[in-house]
């Protein structure tokens, strides 16, 4: 196991699993941990990583209250056991011959399975264009940020702080906003949105309101269980 912290409370897992099966970018998987009075606790994290056989990437973020996370992000070593299924899910993966711009809305860690989008298709080498929104409460909580300035040209906000000099946009994700960074209808973008429930429902509402089908528009959420 390999880990490597990302941004201020996440921390991205590199697992070795012996006989995964490889897996498609905007998948998941289910973690289960057991404590020693064998008590247990499940919970579910994008995968973050390229796919690929006998090795998984989870990317963790730290939740205060959380039964999870926060051991996987402060305690969790070399040689710990856990145990993983997957992969799961398979509405929520970009498929490389979908002939539509790739658009890509991610808030918080919702960002994950983005990335993992964007690694497969810089991955094959993919001629689609892309293009992504991120919002995050400040700077620091921007997660993969110098990657993901490498593999699209992305769209930052910030919604609680902002650094001097930010240039990016300073508020919650509106529909003037996704009116500025998203392909219009008229283009038949396919549109992945990952985040926190509320932010989810806003956006995929607001996207149908600019006149997007809604069968291309893919939403993975996550709530106060997943910590």
């Amino acid at each position: 196991m390999d880990s490597r912290d990302e941004a201020e409370g996440v921390r991205t897992l590199e697992l070795s699993v012996p006989g995964w099966p490889g897996h498609c970018a905007g998948q998941h998987a289910d973690l289960r941990l057991t404590a020693e009075d064998g008590y247990q606790a499940v919970r579910s994290y994008s995968l973050a990583g390229p796919p690929r056989n006998g090795t998984v990437e989870l990317t963790v973020e730290r939740l205060d209250d959380g039964e999870v996370s926060p051991y996987l992000v402060d305690e969790f070593r070399p040689g710990d056991q856990l145990e993983l299924r997957g992969p799961v899910g398979g509405y929520f993966v970009w498929d490389p011959s979908d002939p539509g711009p790739l658009m890509l809305i991610g808030g918080g860690s919702g960002v994950a399975p983005l990335a993992a989008i964007l690694r497969e298709r810089a991955a094959l080498g993919s001629s689609a264009p892309a293009r992504l929104l991120y919002s995050a409460g400040s700077e620091e909580r921007l997660i993969y940020r110098e990657e993901l300035d490498e593999l699209v040209q992305p769209s930052y906000t910030l919604t609680r702080e902002q650094p001097p000099g930010w240039t990016g946009y300073s508020r919650r994700v509106d529909r003037e906003l996704l009116a500025e960074t998203v392909w219009p209808a008229s283009e038949n973008p396919i549109v992945f949105v990952c985040g926190p429930t509320a932010f989810v429902e806003t956006v995929a509402e607001l996207l149908i309101d600019l006149g997007h089908a809604a069968q291309r528009v893919r939403t993975e959420r996550f709530g106060p269980t997943g910590k």
